[in-house]
């Protein structure tokens, strides 16, 4: 009788991790884009910046 809740209680254990692992992939996936776009709005940017610094030489 003492099984049953030892059995329940590693499914709640099992349960739990798979929740946290989905959670942990979805905030990597979430930073991982937000990163990128932080990227592209530097290159952005520098593109401009340079530009700018451009046609004050000339």
């Amino acid at each position: 009788m003492e099984l049953m809740p030892e059995a329940m209680a590693r499914s709640h254990m099992s349960e739990r991790l798979r929740q946290a692992e989905s959670q942990r992939l979805a905030t990597a996936m979430l930073l991982e884009r937000r990163s990128r776009r932080l990227q592209r709005r530097a290159a952005r940017a520098s593109h401009r910046a340079r530009r700018a610094l451009a046609r004050a030489v000339m």
